[in-house]
């Protein structure tokens, strides 16, 4: 699939992630779509988050790129929208340089976020990075599932349930949740939590814990099972 007025150099492989820009910008959406078409990106375009809504309905996207600011409904709006039903990444770009805003998109259900302007390249790294994430993560050999408290992780299937109840996660913590699994209870660095998103992502590690105790934790301020080791990470309290 070629985006509008883009004059498609080659065919693109039936592989090649499809990706939904929503920018309000028109410039900044032509731009951003010609760049990741060249890129080897399926593109599609809206200018709000309408339309975005309708494109959603036709086509199963890889990944958004989703603006914070438009008029009318605004993409903190649409992410939590989409995350009642879909664990899609979801990349948030942003003009505002308030850190808390930064965090509001990290709870919303955000896997990363880039402060406008950007550097093209640095998107690119940035969505890569987050369509890995996406990607079922390897599974050691005889590690199916792990319990703590009332809870039970299905790691070949990044299924967290209580009890027999389904508790919702993003691919982001899905990720960490894994990663923390099959440690065994065993510390886990904080650069590995991160991956390859560098101080950024390391950072964001912090918010992204403080979402999963919030869903696993009686008292999230005094966890049980997703424990702090200081110093050095963090360790999953499995039984």
């Amino acid at each position: 699939m070629a985006v509008a007025g883009l004059r498609p150099r080659a065919e693109l492989p039936d592989h090649a992630p499809h990706i939904l820009v929503v920018d309000d910008d028109r410039r900044v959406r032509e731009l951003l779509s010609r760049f990741l078409f060249d890129q080897g990106f399926r593109v599609t375009a809206a200018e709000n988050v309408a339309e975005a809504r309708a494109r959603s309905q036709s086509f199963v996207f890889d990944a958004l790129v989703l603006d914070v600011m438009m008029p009318g409904e605004t993409g903190f709006d649409y992410a939590r929208q989409v995350r009642e039903t879909s664990q899609v990444p979801i990349l948030m770009l942003t003009a505002r340089s308030n850190p808390n805003d930064r965090v509001m998109g990290l709870e919303i259900g955000a896997d990363d976020y880039l402060p406008k302007p950007f550097e093209p390249r640095e998107l690119i790294l940035r969505l890569n990075n987050i369509l890995k994430r996406g990607a079922k993560a390897p599974v050691r050999e005889g590690a199916e599932s792990v319990t703590f408290g009332p809870f039970s992780y299905r790691i070949d299937r990044g299924e967290l349930k209580r009890q027999d109840e389904t508790v919702r996660i993003t691919e982001r913590e899905r990720e960490i949740l894994t990663i923390l699994a099959l440690a065994g209870g065993a510390n886990v660095e904080r650069e590995t939590l991160a991956g390859s998103g560098g101080l950024a992502a390391e950072r964001s590690i912090d918010v992204q814990i403080n979402r999963l105790r919030r869903k696993t934790e009686v008292d999230p301020a005094n966890p049980l099972f997703l424990q702090t080791v200081r110093g050095v990470g963090y360790r999953l309290a499995v039984d």
